[in-house]
């Protein structure tokens, strides 16, 4: 596997113009995430045809899907190989000058073409892409302790339902919840602070400062006897007010303070006086401006998706689990992160999850569609076998990038697959999920009591509904006779 892992980082390098064309390296479940200096050295054909990879994502960051386990790997030995930390930017930030070289006036003209495209396209980033990667970049690192967290609460709430029928008895059962519990409230109860911390990080402020904007959330030093007041409506302020949400927003200005005082206080004193000064004008405005204001936001989405799926029922399912797909592909689903947790926040569990979830249903049906109906194609049944086991665990994007996608059509049948399942959830209704991260059969042990049996059913109609439609209208005769992949 070493030897796999080596020779996978080699070739992405090579096709990405070479270790000094990179200034940052990220993974997160499936993907390694690479800030380019120069798309104009970027073989996209060639890192598509590159062993081990199952799909390209072109961003604002190059995304190269590689899948779950591998792609841990892989990004440790890139990010070792160029000498740096993972999700450290080089300290230079740009490449290494190459010598010039002596080239045609036609191979002279395509380079300054490939260079006004490259810089262009940096120009055009729309402003929500750089809103999109930032909280990606917030929230990703944070996906393994969610899940982790999550089932262990997810198995302590279950034990919780034995004791008291008395199907299990005893201290050491007792004790076994209580450790459960205690592991998962060390992630959600202070979560503020570990968003406090990664948002600083992600907008270049000092993430011992963003952790303590985060904590001013939790307003734990408050008086009961004398709670600080809303300003807008004279009600006392609430503890997490504004959640996640209000941090991001609180930790960006903080960022834009730090970064001023830094540049006009004198470096004799800076240690000491743009901390203080940082916290204490953030500190007043997070608490005053921002928790209140975050907070009217926070509630109006919830409420918002709460009004959706109850008078939407069966249909408001069937949308929002039909287009799941087509936002990840754009990254449009990053923005959904703190809303599933201003849910958990506000009910105990998120119902958005096990809609979305659904999507990743919808693909594995297709898959097994393609599986039968393209025998003949070898390429393709092998990269479905490889695909196929995560995708049934909750990881899509090796099936959306490796097979589904590049065919077209069986995309379109998928999505519409998990559809149907997302409309089975949202007519059945009482299903959420207590913690975010896994969709598919491993987003089970996060189910909110009572839902599991409705979220598998749903499951299965994702499964059978994305099956049907790919078998009967999800191929032609090239993809079923090889010519295509």
């Amino acid at each position: 596997m070493a030897d796999k892992v080596t020779k996978l980082a080699e070739e992405i390098y090579e096709y990405v113009g070479g270790v000094n064309n990179v200034n940052k390296i990220v993974n997160c479940m499936t993907r390694i995430r690479m800030g380019v200096i120069d798309g104009s050295k970027v073989d996209l054909d060639g890192l598509r045809a590159v062993d081990g990879v199952m799909g390209v994502v072109e961003d604002e960051t190059l995304q190269i899907v590689l899948g779950p386990g591998t792609v841990s790997k892989v990004a440790q030995k890139m990010a070792d190989m160029a000498g740096v930390e993972l999700g450290e930017e080089r300290p230079d930030g740009t490449a290494v000058e190459e010598p010039p070289t002596s080239t045609s006036g036609k191979e002279d003209v395509n380079a300054k073409a490939e260079e006004v495209h490259a810089q262009v396209k940096k120009k055009n980033q729309k402003p929500w892409s750089k809103v999109l990667k930032s909280i990606a970049n917030i929230f990703v690192p944070l996906i393994p302790a969610f899940v982790g967290a999550g089932i262990i609460g997810g198995i302590a709430s279950v034990l919780t339902n034995m004791l008291e029928a008395g199907t299990v008895s005893g201290d050491a059962w007792v004790n076994i919840v209580s450790v459960g519990s205690i592991i998962q409230s060390g992630v959600f109860t202070y979560l503020v602070i570990y968003v406090g911390i990664n948002a600083a990080r992600e907008f270049g402020a000092s993430p011992s400062l963003g952790g303590v904007i985060g904590g001013v959330t939790m307003l734990t030093g408050m008086s009961e006897d004398m709670p600080l007041p809303n300003i807008f409506t004279g009600e006392p302020l609430a503890e997490g007010q504004g959640g996640v949400i209000g941090v991001i927003i609180a930790v960006f200005l903080m960022a834009q303070v730090e970064k001023w005082l830094h540049k006009v206080v004198p470096d004799t004193v800076d240690i000491i006086v743009t901390p203080v000064l940082t916290l204490a004008a953030m500190g007043i405005v997070t608490i005053f401006f921002i928790m209140p204001l975050a907070g009217w936001i926070s509630d109006g989405l919830v409420g918002g998706i709460t009004w959706v799926l109850g008078v939407g029922g069966g249909f408001a399912g069937f949308v929002l689990g039909t287009l799941f797909l087509p936002m990840v592909m754009f990254g449009l689903h990053q923005i959904l992160t703190p809303i599933h947790l201003s849910l958990i926040e506000t009910y105990g569990s998120t119902s958005l999850l096990p809609i979305l979830a659904m999507a990743g249903a919808g693909q594995v049906g297709a898959a097994f569609a393609l599986w039968l109906r393209c025998r003949n194609n070898k390429k393709l049944t092998e990269m479905i076998k490889g695909a196929l086991p995560v995708g049934i665990l909750g990881i899509g994007e090796p099936l959306i990038y490796g097979v589904t996608l590049p065919l077209g059509r069986p995309f379109i049948t998928a999505c519409l697959g998990g559809g149907i399942g997302g409309a089975v959830v949202g007519l059945l209704g009482g299903v959420g999920s207590i913690s975010i991260g896994p969709s598919g059969l491993a987003l089970i042990p996060l189910i909110a009591e009572g839902g599991w049996f409705v979220y598998v059913i749903s499951l299965i109609a994702g499964y059978i509904g994305g099956f049907v439609l790919t078998y009967f209208f999800g191929t032609n005769e090239d993809i079923r006779e090889g010519r295509i992949m």
